[in-house]
């Protein structure tokens, strides 16, 4: 099992998603567990998890297939959506909100009463088994307005909304994948926190769990807590001398030490 640690009732709500054949939307910031939390549903509900990662490239040709020359004959070839639908698999759009509009369009009638594919180009109609569901998540807080999703489009999903987990069970997190000691799970995520409470006055984008882990990983290695916390939260937040420099006093101050520039 994925070891999925739930902070609210997420799980019961994409179940009962799940069993009534709706479409899910997962949102929330970077790295506090959306793709976790779907990888857990896929081994909960013994369904194969298929994962498209959206950028800006993506066509609905990716998306459904095309037409392709093999051994001197043209023939269809099912994209990662078509192949995930007539499996029966859990298809999951990784920040969605990073595929162009136009591509999205071919999702309208698989999360709708229709639940069923048009392959216009092949000539095929495809209906979703009962074992399907869509889900797709994005960050809502860090995008542009060239960037969002249409209310129209967002109004086809049952929403859940998810953050990052209590600071107890966050730190149990850390303990468990990095083996590390409870005080110095504890310390880290207190950093974490307080770099995130601190985001109105740096405008970043808060250190994710994906990053604790990573730190904790690090410091179960031999590694000092600032030496992790430099490298893993506090380097990839930003490339800005005076934020970083702010942004290690602050880590200095929970983690001991000396706040090095």
């Amino acid at each position: 099992m994925t070891g999925y640690r739930a902070s609210g009732n997420e799980v019961a709500l994409f179940q009962k998603a799940y069993e009534q054949h709706l479409p899910v939307m997962l949102t929330g910031p970077t790295g506090c567990g959306k793709t976790r939390l779907v990888e857990h549903m896929g081994e909960l509900l013994r369904r194969q998890v298929a994962t498209i990662s959206c950028h800006d490239d993506l066509t609905s040709a990716d998306l459904v297939g095309r037409f392709m020359v093999s051994g001197g004959n043209v023939v269809w070839n099912d994209g990662p959506l078509t192949r995930a639908l007539k499996a029966g698999a859990i298809c999951y759009l990784d920040e969605v909100a990073e595929a162009r509009h136009d591509s999205l369009a071919v999702l309208h009638s698989l999360t709708d009463h229709r639940r069923t594919l048009y392959l216009d180009r092949a000539g095929e109609v495809v209906k979703a088994p009962n074992g399907f569901m869509l889900v797709c998540s994005y960050n809502p807080a860090y995008r542009s307005s060239l960037k969002d999703l249409k209310p129209s489009f967002r109004q086809r999903f049952v929403t859940i909304a998810m953050s990052y987990l209590p600071a107890e069970l966050e730190s149990e997190v850390l303990v468990r994948e990095a083996g590390i000691e409870r005080a110095v799970a504890q310390r880290l995520v207190k950093c974490a926190i307080s770099i995130r409470n601190a985001d109105a006055s740096f405008h970043l984008e808060p250190p994710s769990t994906r990053t604790l882990v990573a730190a904790a990983k690090l410091i179960a290695s031999g590694c000092s807590e600032l030496e992790a916390a430099e490298i893993c939260i506090l380097a990839p937040l930003s490339s800005d001398g005076v934020i970083t420099n702010g942004l290690r006093e602050l880590a200095a101050a929970v983690l001991g030490g000396k706040a090095h520039a």
